[in-house]
């Protein structure tokens, strides 16, 4: 009775570990990018929840959102990303929009580039008016 052996080859091991090695790459290049996106929908967040937020001039909620990115190590996010609108619902508050994009080098002369836009309303939710 012969045995036959079952198992990978050595060649087929090697192309498997290029695989995975190649997707782990291209995830260590775009995990930062998403991180950094969940940082700006955090800092948005916490904006809204700030009490009194609606009546605050845009250079002062500006002020706020970048020292809360700071905390991030966010360095994409530019100050000219930063939309700020009156709201359009006749009372007090902002419509705030962030659009970015994100360029990282990936294999040679190709690069991944990310969109991203965070949008919100900044009323006054937290104090009572």
């Amino acid at each position: 009775m012969k045995r036959t052996q079952r198992g990978m080859t050595l060649l087929s091991f090697v192309v498997v570990l290029g695989v995975v090695g190649f997707f782990a790459y291209i995830g260590m290049k775009l995990f930062p990018m998403y991180s950094e996106y969940y940082a700006v929908k955090q800092a948005l967040r916490g904006l809204q929840a700030e009490p009194g937020i609606a009546n605050q001039d845009p250079a002062r909620i500006k002020n706020l959102f970048f020292r809360r990115l700071d905390i991030s190590y966010s360095d994409n996010v530019k100050p000219e990303n930063v939309k700020l609108e009156r709201s359009q619902n006749g009372g007090p508050g902002w419509d705030m929009t962030v659009d970015y994009e994100v360029r990282k080098a990936l294999v040679a002369n190709l690069d991944v580039v990310g969109r991203f836009h965070a949008d919100g309303k900044l009323a006054n939710v937290g104090d009572g008016g």
